[in-house]
């Protein structure tokens, strides 16, 4: 039986799921903010910390492709509402924790529950905009809210630590979250795909244990060290346990990842060309933060402000790209706007410097994040076309799997990138210069110089890195055709 969603609630769904892809997307910005003042009153050190957000991301690794199998099996609503609710209550926990252990766990608990949302959301989205064009179009405005909340993170957290402390980090959640919990209830509907037989536990277990030990090397590669013996033991367990998925897919009658997606031309090209462009992205935009403070002086408050741009940019470019859904074809939309991120990359290794302006920040930021945006739609939307219609919202995980794998590895390699340019950099500069006056005080101002002269050279190095992965994602997605009648049709899923 096919749901009819009545046309004046269709819109009242959209901003339903805003709300809580906001608040989870929210959650991972705006506590950042805080570890400092987590750190000094739980009397940890910094490298102890870190494990709050590795295990945050561990956990929201594991759980996305479970949660979306769920959602396809037993009502996304269901799961949407389970994840919603867990959330609030993790939330509560965090900001009672007490010690160490007790925030990673509660965090945890966080990041399990906000896992879901994504996959879900996506898939209630596809079933409540069954026409091709209107979809792109929604599906482009629910994602202009993770430009809104990577800026209102910093904005919002920045005043609220200060003012009430860091626990309301995790409080502010409660209202907002009881508030999109009961919208949802009211306004979302339920749909499904087929019933499932049996849930793959074993192949969720599998596929678990092999993206936490990804997750993980990735995190802390750089730390431990590419070749130490703990990085070496967690390339065996990816390898071990994705063997191991792999068989138990092949045969589990209802598998948690259909293997056949990666035969669909269109789903792999499309997924390839997402996790090339989050990884030369988030790789070398991580780093903008840590240049501004470092170099330019920049507090948390003032480094936020310099994401305003970008978050405008989303917003606008999103929806911009997605009402072109049938007008343009959607790979010359993706390729040029993979292109337009690319330059964006490309005017920040010219722009920065120690002398840079929040201008020299901001306007590559609104060029990149002008072109991430106005593909974003299109890409979406190629995901969700291209797979049977009662897997979207699997399809949907996956994708955003692969979107977060890109960015963890995107980070490990641009931040080993970055500490080799450096290297490289201070020989080069020392081989090519001279030091006249031979004081303590000349030695170490020459030193310095050198040091700074080599950072801030290796940030060039970095984004033109950056900007060479975008151009090849831009270039191989002209490659692919993506059939617009399948971009058009509209989706039929049983509920």
């Amino acid at each position: 039986m096919t749901e009819t969603i009545k046309e004046n609630s269709k819109w009242l769904v959209l901003f339903t799921v805003m709300v809580g892809t906001f608040l989870g997307r929210l959650d991972q910005t705006i506590v950042n903010l805080a570890l400092p003042k987590i750190i000094n009153d739980f009397s940890i050190t910094v490298s102890a910390a870190g494990w709050i957000a590795t295990a945050y991301i561990l956990a929201n690794a594991v759980f996305v492709p479970v949660w979306g199998k769920l959602g396809d099996t037993v009502g996304r609503k269901k799961v949407y509402l389970l994840g919603f609710g867990i959330f609030i209550v993790g939330s509560a926990l965090a900001g009672f924790a007490w010690n160490l252990s007790s925030m990673i766990v509660f965090r945890i608990i966080q990041a399990i529950a906000s896992s879901a949302d994504y996959p879900t959301a996506m898939a209630i989205l596809a079933f409540t905009f069954k026409e091709g064009r209107e979809r792109a179009q929604a599906l482009g405005i629910w994602s202009s809210v993770f430009a809104a909340s990577a800026v209102v993170g910093p904005l919002l957290g920045g005043p609220l630590i200060d003012t009430l402390g860091w626990r309301w980090v995790f409080f502010i959640n409660i209202p907002v979250g009881i508030f999109g919990l009961l919208l949802a209830l009211i306004v979302v509907p339920e749909s499904k795909g087929r019933d499932a037989h049996s849930f793959d536990w074993w192949g969720a277990g599998t596929l678990g244990a092999a993206l936490s030990a990804l997750v993980l090397v990735l995190d802390q590669g750089t730390s431990w060290g590419w070749l130490s013996q703990d990085s070496l033991l967690c390339y065996a367990s990816v390898i071990l346990f994705t063997s191991i998925f792999y068989h138990i897919e092949k045969h589990h009658r209802e598998p948690i990842v259909d293997l056949k997606f990666f035969q669909n031309a269109i789903f792999v090209n499309t997924l390839f060309n997402n996790f090339i462009v989050f990884m030369g992205l988030m790789g070398s935009v991580f780093l903008i933060p840590i240049f501004a403070q470092t170099f330019l002086g920049y507090d948390a408050t003032q480094t936020g402000y310099l994401f305003i741009p970008m978050a405008v940019a989303l917003m606008f470019a999103s929806p911009l790209g997605g009402a072109l859904t049938g007008r343009i074809k959607a790979k010359y939309i993706i390729a040029t706007s993979t292109a337009v991120a690319a330059l964006g990359l490309f005017l920040f290794s010219y722009f920065i410097d120690v002398r840079a302006t929040a201008v020299d920040i901001m306007f590559p930021l609104f060029v990149m994040a002008f072109g991430l945006g106005f593909g974003m739609a299109q890409r979406t939307a190629a995901v969700a076309a291209a797979v049977p219609q009662h897997e979207i919202g699997v399809a949907s995980s996956i994708l955003a799997l692969a979107r977060n794998i890109a960015g963890a590895f995107g980070i490990a390699l641009f931040g080993t990138i970055l500490n080799s340019a450096t290297k490289h950099n201070v020989l080069t500069i020392a081989s090519n210069s001279h030091l006249y006056a031979h004081t303590a005080v000349a030695t170490q101002t020459y030193i310095g110089l050198i040091e700074l002269k080599a950072q801030v050279d290796a940030y060039h190095t970095i984004f033109l890195v950056g900007m060479s992965i975008l151009l090849t994602a831009a270039i191989i997605a002209l490659l692919f055709d993506i059939p617009e009648k399948k971009l058009k049709e509209p989706i039929v899923i049983e509920g």
